[in-house]
């Protein structure tokens, strides 16, 4: 089965990677096309700029495109331009693939107040770059009516140490806003499990782990765990809020999904042990 992953950075490579592991024959496409690691076959092309060339039996596809920026213009240039120029090509190509999957994100669905947010709550974007991601969602439906978008949460892992670089540097400030995160090898196997299931799936899912947890809490775990020093309380009033919601992953457990870290605690675990590795 031909497997084509637009976008095969960390995550995409990841995805490639299991697919491949289940004897698929998986073709990355990158613009540095030398970083995508054997099995996979890469394929050097700017989605932003070009029309790639692909072949006709594409059977799975998994737009995993992501912005060289954070402006609005870079967003615009990864999640739109990249999608009508990756889908020119499969038109040019006479490929349908069977199921089609987007990698979006939570962002779009905005600051819920600490409220729990479900795949029934409408979206609600707070920024431009997270009214772009909605609008790439929408044109993923335009092009694929039953693909699946998968809303990822807040992703580590391997390489991606942002809050145990703030422990260890001291830089702990923390509110109590609820934050939601996920580990990159928990997103690839449920991408993979999306794409592979025998019952069709849904339209929508959200992908997070099982707890949300106001960030204090989180450093406060980093820093027990690195024998830090515990983060300094910040009135909720004067912390940044980085759009607090409790997001459910529900619908996702209910596919069939099972985490390997089902809470920040294993995850994190993992990554101070050094398990796994961050795709250039």
């Amino acid at each position: 089965m031909s497997v084509v992953i637009a976008g095969c950075g960390d995550l995409g490579t990841e995805i490639g990677l299991r697919l491949a592991d289940q004897g698929h024959e998986v073709l990355g496409l990158r613009r540095r096309a030398e970083l995508v690691p054997p099995p996979l076959a890469g394929v050097p092309v700017d989605l932003s700029a070009e029309v790639p060339e692909l072949p006709g039996d594409v059977e799975l596809l998994v737009v995993a495109t992501a912005a060289d920026g954070r402006a609005p213009e870079a967003y615009r240039a990864a999640y739109l331009d990249g999608q009508r120029h990756l889908f020119d090509g499969l038109r040019a190509a006479g490929a349908l693939p069977r199921r089609a999957l987007l990698i979006s994100s939570t962002a779009v669905c905005g600051d819920a107040d600490g409220a729990e947010v479900t795949e029934d709550d409408p979206p609600a974007p707070a920024t431009p770059t997270a009214q772009i991601l909605l609008e790439a969602e929408e044109l993923f439906h335009e092009q694929f009516p039953h693909g699946t978008v998968l809303r990822l949460s807040g992703i580590y892992g391997p390489g991606r140490t942002r809050l145990i670089d703030k422990v260890r540097s001291g830089d702990t400030a923390a509110g109590a806003a609820w934050t939601n995160r996920i580990h990159r090898d928990d997103a690839a196997a449920a991408a993979v499990h999306l794409l592979t299931m025998e019952a069709q799936p849904l339209t929508l899912y959200l992908g997070t782990d099982d707890e949300p947890v106001p960030e204090r809490e989180v450093l406060e775990f980093l820093a027990q765990e690195l024998g830090a020093p515990l983060p300094e309380d910040v009135p909720e009033a004067d912390a940044p809020r980085r759009g607090s919601k409790r997001l459910s992953n529900a619908r996702l457990r209910a596919s069939g999904v099972q985490l390997r870290y089902p809470t920040y605690r294993e995850g994190y675990r993992a990554v101070l042990a050094g398990e796994g590795s961050r795709h250039p």
